[in-house]
């Protein structure tokens, strides 16, 4: 599982016209699963995404975890976060894990993170998106289980 965190002040998602996922000042987080990833490691990804502590105190210090503050967490799985580009120009995205098994991961890491007591919005798994972020900081954080 590899996650890309980005620290932000808003961020929305829209799909098809609508939107489908938007928070104020939280985090905005890109997973995505490979085809080695299992249910074994979601939980303790998600804990270490509520736990992290990135967030500015009053005082401007990273500090704070996204639930010490109140924050949001939007969502969105991406597949392309395994690119693989060692053999050209094009990627390639072998190590990604089939639809079915990205989609259970996905599924179990959102309802992880709200048993951690945060409130999710989440992106529309598996279709085209427009993603508008204002990143705070920046902050940018990458996971890797």
């Amino acid at each position: 599982m590899k996650l890309v965190i980005q620290r932000v002040k808003k961020a929305k998602v829209t799909s098809e016209g609508k939107t489908v996922g938007q928070i104020d000042r939280g985090l905005f987080i890109l997973l995505g699963v490979g085809k080695q990833d299992s249910f074994n490691t979601v939980f303790a990804m998600a804990q270490k995404c509520v736990e992290l502590r990135i967030m500015a105190d009053k005082d401007g210090k990273m500090n704070l975890s996204v639930k010490d503050m109140g924050g949001e967490i939007l969502i969105v799985s991406q597949f392309t976060l395994y690119a693989d580009t060692s053999g050209g120009r094009r990627p390639s995205f072998v190590n990604a894990a089939e639809p079915d098994l990205a989609r259970q991961v996905y599924e179990r890491f959102v309802q992880s993170l709200k048993e951690l007591g945060v409130k999710v919005e989440i992106g529309s798994f598996g279709n085209y998106m427009e993603i508008e972020s204002a990143a705070d900081g920046p902050v940018t954080i990458i996971l890797e289980s």
